[in-house]
């Protein structure tokens, strides 16, 4: 039993960890693609991608439902989405999927990295109101502590990495937007999770996500008809990787821990994102980003530390 609760510790926050790694992947592919491919083309291309990946698990793999084949009572579910769950994966999917990726994609190409995550990055605080007030996940000190903190410190990247000068005040609200797109996102994705395995709801808010962008289309032919080979293998990189897989495993993790300390864990995109860019693109970070993205872990780990008993 004590090997069996250690796991069941560690694989959320392995689960978080992967998604950290692969969202600030994401950031950057987004800022290498920018000038090539539209925000809403890009958009629907990776949830084109993911949709497709995702349903073929979907399909390949049996779920079984809590209790049963002597399974514990108590897991999380792996039904279908009932009564009013339909309605928060629509919200979830058009919001999180839809509208979050469009906003932050435009708002990537009219601010610099450290201003959109600096803004971005107001989501996990939202998050924490809302999961306070909406699902009866109380204030705890802890979490809102470690969230200031980490918030702390992507204001130091924000303004270490920014350019100067004034910022484009239509790129600044579309980060606004993708921000609340997120928390609005999260809120209604976490009642689903009690019901719905973390595989199935990442797939079907992915195909209402893809479902709101299909406006995109023709926008997403004309972009990829004239892009290289490498630009459409980023595409699909978005799609299966940041996409399919890291809002699977967000969801596993978000299934298991309250929503506000699974969010508080993603102040670690910034920094992360910093690192990715200096590895790949050669873009040296400044050395204040460093004290950052050091402020953004001592932020997250004080979110996520438990008292010890």
């Amino acid at each position: 039993m004590r090997a069996g609760e250690r796991r069941a510790a560690w694989l959320p926050l392995a689960a978080i960890l992967v998604t950290v790694v692969l969202w600030a992947s994401a950031f950057v592919a987004i800022r290498h693609l920018g000038h090539e491919v539209s925000a809403g083309a890009l958009s629907l291309g990776r949830l084109l991608v993911a949709s497709l990946v995702l349903g073929a698990f979907v399909l390949v793999r049996r779920e079984a439902r809590p209790g049963a084949n002597g399974s514990p009572a108590g897991m999380v579910g792996s039904g279908w989405p009932t009564g009013v769950g339909w309605v928060w994966l629509l919200i979830c999917g058009v919001t999180w999927f839809g509208v979050y990726n469009v906003a932050l994609n435009e708002a990537e190409q009219r601010v610099d990295a450290g201003t959109a995550a600096m803004l971005v990055n107001i989501g996990p605080i939202l998050i924490a109101v809302l999961a306070g007030l909406m699902l009866g996940e109380g204030f705890p000190r802890r979490v809102l502590a470690g969230s200031a903190v980490a918030f702390a410190g992507v204001l130091v990247i924000g303004f270490s990495t920014a350019p100067g000068g004034d910022a484009d005040m239509w790129g600044v609200a579309l980060c606004v937007v993708a921000a609340v797109a997120y928390a609005i996102g999260v809120i209604s994705q976490k009642p689903l999770l009690k019901d719905v395995s973390a595989l199935r709801v990442t797939w079907l808010a992915c195909v209402v996500g893809t479902v709101a962008c299909l406006p995109f289309t023709p926008a997403l032919i004309r972009d990829l008809s004239a892009a290289s080979p490498s630009t459409i293998g980023w595409v699909v990189y978005l799609g299966v990787m940041p996409t399919a897989l890291a809002f699977t495993t967000w969801a596993y993790a978000l299934a298991r821990t309250s929503a506000g300390k699974t969010a508080a864990s993603t102040y670690l995109v910034p920094p992360v994102a910093i690192l990715l860019a200096w590895v790949l693109l050669g873009e040296t970070p400044a050395p204040l980003a460093f004290a950052g993205g050091g402020i953004c872990l001592l932020g997250v780990y004080l979110s996520r530390r438990v008292r010890a008993r």
